[in-house]
């Protein structure tokens, strides 16, 4: 394994002099691996918006075929780097091998959808004829096509290395939309994402595609960010991570000349909402489900269930999740500071009025976060504003409610999520319509009797929401329109 510890810049790996570095967190260990990595000069950003802008020039001409040969190289090199990327991932994440394993491949199965997609599917194209007779005045002839908007911003994001990261889907949808990508990796895993990189060069390469089609920039120094989304060449920005960083780089957007839009996805609670009948039918299976789903990855999924709206009286639920919660593993979480906003954030709710516990676990090792569940009433989480945010880690809140009526007047208080989930029999969800449309006006998706945790890559799906969940309820992260994002329409007239 060859790792420079430099950005990848026009098919070149560079770096200035006189540069500070960084190195990775392996969690497993507590410590600081080894290797260096260089923190990308402002010269160098300027570099790769400049070669995106010249790649772009010529990217945006190749046909469908030849940008889905591309993405299909890209899952190829992937594939190719072997158990070595496992192991490299492994070392930086902490993450266990067969999360890993499936993640690759989920990445590696949504480059070949985009290129499926592009082979497949005609690009949308309306044509209207002229109508040079029409009174008063003729009708001019009309087409309304898409075309790619210019270079896009990518920021890979901590919790999925590869499905959000260098080569995860904010690349894949802007590469099948026509446009080149610089990515600014994520400090959290650089040797991740030069791997990642390295096959990105030898698809580029292999299919003759200009070599400023893709740039990866490595650095851990906020600026570095905040001035590659102010590059003049830069007309859109895929972003998955943290309210408070999405908002930091839109005060940069705004600052420039021209505006452009940062599709941000910046996570969310995910109320889960428990009806009466299904409690009481299997309240125990669902304890064990909600345990299981909240435990995945250690919380740390943007789809994660946060909330959990159960009815009053649940007794035995609760019971369960005190023992399923008792029995979990802990493991580290991706890097220190998430751990520390995590300890913070927890001990700040559990210090309030109003909240009880209900389970937690005991943690392997000090440097391991120990999940809790804890419970308060409708009004405490309505007049908290901090138990409304999201808690990235083991967390979870209960909050028991003791009708319909007080269900819906709590479901109306949440802001925009990523998803919800109504775990109910039929009838029962049937007979609460106002419930499933309330909550349809606060998720772009609104599960039945399964947990979120988990997103398919496919035509229906949407991974996004209403603010503060996404910064544009329009636009999805995953799926085919995706895409979408990236491209803008035009009009060709007589």
């Amino acid at each position: 394994m060859n790792i420079t510890g430099k950005s990848l810049i026009n098919g070149v790996w560079q770096v200035d002099e006189d540069v500070q570095s960084f190195q990775a967190f392996i969690p497993a260990q507590n410590k600081y691996a080894d290797t260096l990595f260089y923190e990308a000069s402002e010269q160098l950003v300027k570099a790769s918006a400049f070669v995106a802008k010249q790649a772009f020039k010529k990217y945006r001409t190749t046909s469908e075929q030849q940008r889905a040969a591309l993405l299909n190289a890209i899952a190829d090199q992937i594939l190719a780097l072997g158990d070595m990327l496992i192991d490299v991932t492994m070392q930086e994440t902490g993450l266990p091998e067969q999360r890993l394993q499936g993640e690759r491949m989920r990445t590696v199965n949504q480059l070949r959808f985009f290129a499926n997609d592009l082979i497949n599917t005609p690009p949308q194209v309306k044509v209207e004829a002229a109508q040079p007779d029409r009174q008063p005045l003729p009708k001019p002839a009309t087409k309304l096509a898409q075309i790619p908007v210019g270079p896009v911003a990518v920021f890979g994001a901590s919790n999925f290395p590869y499905a959000f990261s260098v080569l995860g889907g904010d690349t894949a949808s802007a590469l099948a939309a026509g446009c080149s990508v610089i990515v600014k990796g994520h400090p959290a895993h650089p040797a991740t994402s030069e791997l990642m990189a390295q096959a990105m060069l030898k698809a580029i390469k292999s299919t003759g595609m200009p070599l400023g089609v893709f740039s990866l920039i490595q650095a851990s120094h906020p600026q570095t960010s905040h001035a590659l989304v102010q590059q003049s060449e830069v007309k859109a920005v895929g972003f998955t991570g943290s309210f408070n960083v999405a908002q930091a780089l839109q005060q940069s957007i705004f600052k420039r000349a021209e505006a452009i839009p940062l599709y941000g996805e910046l996570g969310s609670v995910n109320p889960q909402v428990i009806l009466p009948r299904l409690m009481e039918n299997d309240g125990q299976t669902l304890a064990t489900n909600f345990v299981n789903s909240l435990m995945m990855g250690q919380g740390q999924f943007c789809t994660s269930p946060g909330v959990w709206l159960i009815p009053k009286g649940s007794d035995q639920f609760l019971a369960k999740v005190e023992q399923v919660l008792a029995e979990q593993a802990s493991a580290p979480l991706l890097t220190p500071g998430i751990l520390a906003s995590y300890q913070k954030a927890t001990q700040t709710i559990s210090e309030l009025n109003g909240i009880s516990l209900v389970a937690k676990n005991a943690p392997l090792e000090p440097f391991h976060p120990q999940a809790q569940v804890l419970a308060t009433t409708a009004k405490h989480f309505v007049e908290e504003p901090i138990l409304q945010e999201e808690v990235f880690g083991p967390f979870a809140l209960v909050i028991e409610y003791h009708d319909i009526d007080e269900l819906v007047w709590l479901v109306e208080q949440f802001s925009g999520q990523l998803t919800a989930s109504i775990h109910g029999v039929v009838s029962e969800i049937d007979a609460n319509h106002e419930l499933t449309e309330q909550l349809s006006y606060k998720v772009g998706r609104l599960i039945f009797n399964q947990m979120p945790t988990g997103v398919e890559v496919c035509e229906t799906m949407n991974h996004g929401g209403p603010f503060p969940s996404s910064t544009d309820v329009r636009s999805t992260s995953v799926g085919i329109q995706a895409k979408q994002r990236f491209l803008r329409p035009i009009c060709y007239q007589s």
